[in-house]
């Protein structure tokens, strides 16, 4: 206990430069988190009154899912600066939950679905990917791992106020230094047309140079294919999880209240306190392996519940699973050069968002058709399970690729550059 508390004490000062980013962040997944539990109830009172399964909130729900601006917000991060960036995509959400606090009217669910698809489209995950960019920036290297499962820790810890989503940009704005300086560029004329076919050329050429990165180096091959098929089968989970719980069992806001409890109290104490007690001793691909075990157990438990009490178990796996996140971004992080880390994660976390887009489109039907009275037999969570599949093909893949630090890789790199020319 008293290395733990002496662990715990020490990762507080080496995570002193990263304060004036978590504390924000804190406030802002506190004040989504909030809302989890009740947009069940709210979103299926407004579009289906009086059902118990709601196939228009479930479809709604996956559409939001999207997210296809990752890779662009990762190079811009890296270009521009990591606070712009952030300050955008904390702003965005505040607009659809305060129409959601105006009106809870069929009207206002819909225009809240509308602005929350948009919110997501720029703001979730990418988040994460500016933020462990920032961290990378101010921690070194080999305490990365340990500052990015304070980051996800703090998230899983938060499980709506308008006031503290407010409160998190303005926080950032003043507080939160720059970690990437701008390139001074000299100012010159130039037409409007010609800076308007500029900025996609420059977006394309980055977006171009991050899948150059990720394509040369094993590592971060590797962990883009773990990364695609896992967000496959966990995002199609959550999109659909709790509409299956209240059609299936009857869960209402308090037992969903209840089990992201579970999840989150032990995953403040995986994720703060034992990762990074045990990352030195194992590894981070170690680590990625035994959550996506666990990510598994997660999947088939919910898709197989048989009872009530079920679920909650299922929810204890998370405890474990949430370690998929930080030692995914550690690895991406030790694969990649300090100057491409925006562009890196970037680049990853577009693979994960391409795989959040598909996932819906199959999970949504899927989910209402073994809901409904239609269903070819009787397994309410089928959806559920078909996910923890491709939650297995994560594994195999997490299994085969060698992990190696980018230095490791440059040094390769330099070797053949050396020894190219005298076998030429």
């Amino acid at each position: 206990m008293s290395k733990m508390k002496t662990e715990l004490q020490k990762g507080m000062k080496e995570l002193k430069p990263l304060m004036n980013l978590l504390l924000p962040l804190c406030v802002h997944w506190i004040a989504e988190e909030m809302t989890v539990s009740v947009l069940v109830d709210v979103t299926t009172r407004a579009l289906c009154p009086s059902q118990t399964t709601c196939s228009e909130a479930i479809y709604l729900n996956g559409i939001q899912q999207t997210m296809v601006v990752l890779p662009l917000l990762g190079q811009l991060a890296d270009e521009y600066g990591r606070k712009p960036l952030l300050l955008i995509t904390l702003s965005t959400t505040i607009l659809p939950f305060s129409l959601l606090v105006i009106d809870q009217s069929r009207e206002f669910v819909y225009a809240y679905y509308i602005l929350r698809t948009i919110s997501y489209i720029i703001s979730q995950g990418s988040i994460f990917c500016i933020a462990v960019a920032y961290a990378a920036d101010v921690i070194e290297d080999s305490k990365r791992a340990a500052a990015f499962s304070w980051i996800t820790g703090l998230f899983s810890a938060s499980h709506v106020s308008i006031a503290l989503l407010i409160f998190c940009p303005v926080y950032m704005t003043f507080f939160l230094p720059e970690t990437v300086k701008q390139r001074r560029k000299e100012e010159r004329q130039s037409s409007l047309i010609s800076k308007f076919l500029t900025v996609p050329k420059d977006r394309y050429k980055s977006m171009k140079y991050a899948a150059t990165v990720v394509a040369d180096s094993p590592t971060l091959r590797g962990i883009s294919m773990v990364s695609f098929f896992y967000e496959l089968g966990m995002s199609g989970i959550s999109s659909v999880l709790l509409y299956y719980l209240k059609a299936v069992f009857g869960f209402n806001k308090n037992q969903f209240s209840e089990i992201l409890m579970v999840v989150g109290a032990g995953s403040i104490v995986s994720q703060i306190l034992v990762l990074p007690l045990i990352n030195p001793l194992v590894g981070e691909k170690v680590i990625l392996c035994s959550a996506l075990l666990a990510s598994i157990a997660y999947a088939l438990f919910y898709g197989f519940a048989w009872a009530s009490w079920v679920p909650y178990l299922s929810a204890s796996f998370g405890v474990i699973y949430v370690l998929v996140k930080p030692s995914t971004y550690a690895i991406i992080s030790k694969g990649s050069s300090s100057s491409d880390q925006g562009k890196a994660q970037g680049f990853v976390a577009g693979v994960q968002s391409i795989a959040s887009l598909l996932s819906p489109l199959v999970m949504s039907p899927l989910t209402s058709w073994f809901l409904s009275e239609d269903a070819p037999f009787d397994c309410k969570g089928f959806s559920i399970v078909c996910s923890s599949l491709s939650m297995m093909v994560a594994l195999m893949f997490a299994l085969g690729f060698k992990l190696e630090s980018h230095s490791e890789h440059q040094h390769k790199d330099d070797v053949d550059n050396i020894e190219s020319p005298l076998l030429s």
